[in-house]
């Protein structure tokens, strides 16, 4: 059976070229609805209950947002399809659900159905995208924010205040946590660099980042290491010293 898809985009070019290439290269896919805007979305989610949702961002008068804030739960999966806007992604990518740039590619959007079909068998509420709703929450405390980590086996929602570190091997990443759990996860460490670095995060190796609030020491015996609460003893590198230095306030 093909999976039923709702697309919302308040440009209709958009919306056609968008189908077609559904029709042309996902077909496991069968399109049951189109709308310009939030308020007609709405109404068809309600009228076809799809299983895949394409949304637009930015739309007059209700963006992608504010109408899946608006539903009382969000039983299929999203593609959000949106023009740049870095605070989108950010948070998007923060909650690892998945997005698309206009123009459209055609590999993206592939491998962005075939994604969300799996995750649609998986589980009926999608715990991704309910993250992201917490994560545009305005006023919601950056130490209860969580963060999505994939494993091999499931995707953990993570909250950032009980991440100590983190180490990466090759092109994978092990979050040391709190409660002496490790997770290992399918990602390079320079990815969560880049989104840990407003969360009081420091990149003091090639190979490890570090939660500022969990450092207990800078220990300089046989090289330079920061201490951490939980007794892990992390390298800092030469090329790290100085802003490390400057973030720590020595």
């Amino acid at each position: 059976m093909k999976a039923k898809a709702l697309l919302i985009d308040d440009e209709q070019p958009n919306l056609d070229n968008l189908q077609a290439l559904l029709g042309m290269y996902c077909p496991q896919v069968v399109v049951c609805g189109t709308a310009l805007n939030a308020e007609t979305g709405k109404s068809l989610l309600y009228t076809h209950q799809p299983d895949l949702l394409f949304l637009d961002i930015q739309m007059p008068h209700q963006s992608g947002f504010d109408l899946l804030r608006s539903l009382p739960e969000h039983n299929f999966e999203v593609i959000f399809v949106t023009a740049y806007d870095q605070y989108a992604i950010q948070a998007m990518r923060f909650a690892a659900v998945d997005y698309l740039l206009k123009p459209v590619n055609i590999g993206e959007l592939q491998t962005a159905v075939d994604r969300a079909l799996k995750q649609r068998r998986l589980k009926i509420q999608n715990q991704q995208l309910d993250n992201l709703m917490d994560l545009l929450t305005a006023g919601s405390a950056k130490e209860e924010q969580r963060i999505a980590l994939a494993t091999t086996k499931e995707t953990r929602f993570v909250k950032i205040s009980e991440i100590i570190r983190c180490q990466s091997s090759n092109n994978y990443t092990t979050f040391y946590l709190t409660d002496g759990e490790t997770l290992l996860v399918c990602k390079p460490i320079y990815e969560y660099d880049e989104l840990l670095k407003d969360y009081a995060f420091l990149r003091c190796h090639q190979s490890h980042l570090v939660n500022k609030r969990f450092i207990r020491s800078w220990k300089k015996e046989f090289g330079d290491f920061l201490v951490l609460t939980d007794g892990a003893e992390v390298p800092i590198s030469k090329g790290k010293k100085d802003d490390l230095k400057k973030a720590l306030h020595l």
